[in-house]
């Protein structure tokens, strides 16, 4: 649909949004279909901006009928507010852009029988190669957006942004005690241009058997504070939970302890943490987006610059707050749903070092690879799960370890940093849940930081 017909309806500065959100979630447990859901939603939401007052409406129709009752409603809500408010403030303006980005698959879309047989045929594998394993369960999510957007300044952007995701998580035993341990398949794009053929993820499974095998076998870390090694995953999900949040303007504004320490000092000379907009060193990062959904065009926002907070994440009413110049940090989870301030792809900056030389300066510690979950609050306090992980004995990798946690503060643990990789990696599965869910980037070099450490 051409959105430019319903320009004359929107008198004042107004967004219209059309988006379809589409997701499948299958799962098979030891080759038994115990999930099978597809959900779908489509609609149009508008946004009216009224001397200094939003007004914000949606339907789930997409006639035009339906649209002009959207603009209608949002712009007697916006008028109500604006009745309300004693705040003068000019109708918003932004350069004009038009952006159409489109990631889906130029293949042959696979029917559901298709799909069923090929998850089918990747748990008969598994089954084959590993007959003694306790449990095995295959998770495939297949999650499909599309954003159309105008606003009233000229802006146009669609978006079509697909994203597959398989998860293979294998369980055994030992004395009775369960262990498991998972890997994730798949990124940006729909499952025909990620999936082949089951044998084709055989390396990656056989490694994945691999460390639960040494996991299985090994030893419960001593609790306390430790020099740690933290991966990739653990390295993200730090900068993205426990610090990320800190600095969105909207949690800065309700107390967040980053409303303190603009232009101080936040971690070590070494970090420097960023939430890329849509590439990273000339590639496509995990979540590209390149107009957020207040119509701004999306661009770096350099938080962390040589251990220095530099930078809030904005919306377009925190930014004229604050002075600050907004890059594109608002975005939308479903059609009925505001713009929220939302990070988009966040990670900590690779450093010189290599991990072998990382590793090899710890006498005594611990390289943690892959985490679970976790939870943070504005303090930046945070404590996250750790699935698989090592020893470090005289600078060498000793045993693998336990499921375990570890916690600190951000700044504290940042601040700690001693050592950073040269080496970038994303986690492409990542869904944020700051009052909506929505699809994010994740990810970084890893960090040699000191931390403590949960025990048995």
């Amino acid at each position: 649909m051409d959105l430019s017909q319903f320009l004359a309806r929107m008198k004042r500065y107004s967004e219209l949004r059309i988006q379809d959100n589409s997701n499948i979630i299958l799962a098979l447990l030891n080759g038994n279909l115990v999930r099978n859901e597809k959900n779908k939603s489509r609609g149009v939401s508008a946004r009216v901006f009224d001397n200094g007052s939003w007004g914000f409406a949606s339907k789930a129709e997409t006639k035009e009928p339906s649209i002009e009752q959207t603009i209608f409603t949002a712009t007697q809500n916006a008028r109500f507010l604006a009745e309300k408010s004693d705040v003068f403030q000019d109708p918003y303006t932004s350069p004009t852009i038009h952006s159409t980005k489109d990631f889906s698959t130029k293949k042959n879309r696979w029917s559901q029988a298709q799909i069923m047989q090929y998850l089918q045929s990747v748990d008969a594998f598994i089954a084959k190669q590993y007959p003694d394993l306790l449990s095995r369960l295959v998770v495939l999510n297949c999650l499909d957006i599309e954003k159309h957007l105008i606003t009233t300044g000229g802006t146009t952007a669609i978006l079509k942004l697909p994203r597959t995701v398989l998860y293979i998580r294998l369980s055994t035993q030992k004395d009775g005690s369960p262990c498991e341990m998972m890997d994730i398949f798949g990124g940006k794009g729909n499952l025909e241009d990620h999936l082949s053929e089951p044998e084709g993820l055989s390396k990656r499974i056989d490694a994945l058997h691999e460390k639960l095998m040494e996991k299985n076998e090994g030893v419960h870390p001593i609790s306390g504070f430790h020099d740690v090694i933290l991966d990739a995953d653990l390295a993200g999900i730090l900068a993205h939970e426990a610090f990320g949040h800190t600095v969105e303007a909207d949690l800065v504004r309700n107390g967040s302890i980053a409303g303190d320490y603009l232009n101080k000092e936040v971690a070590s000379p070494l970090v420097s943490l960023s939430d890329f907009a849509h590439t990273f060193q000339d590639e496509d990062t995990p979540c590209p987006i390149f107009i957020d959904d207040e119509g701004i065009e999306c661009k770096d926002a350099h938080i962390v610059e040589r251990g220095v907070l530099k930078a809030y994440l904005h919306n377009r009413d925190s930014a004229h707050q604050m002075g600050h110049e907004p890059l594109g940090n608002a975005r939308a989870w479903s059609f009925s749903d505001e713009p929220l301030i939302r990070m988009r792809n966040t990670a900590i900056l690779p450093g010189s070092s290599k991990l072998e030389e990382m590793i090899a300066s710890i006498d005594d510690g611990y390289y943690f690879t892959k985490t679970s979950n976790g939870q943070a609050d504005m303090t930046g306090e945070f404590m996250f799960g750790v699935t698989a992980g090592y020893e470090i004995k005289s600078g060498k990798l000793g045993k693998a370890v336990k499921d375990t946690t570890i916690s600190g503060k951000a700044f504290d643990v940042l601040s700690s940093v001693a050592m950073v990789s040269d080496e970038m990696k994303w986690n492409f599965s990542g869904m944020c849940g700051k009052k909506q869910m929505i699809p994010v980037g994740m990810g970084g070099p890893a960090i040699k930081c000191q931390i403590s450490v949960g025990g048995k």
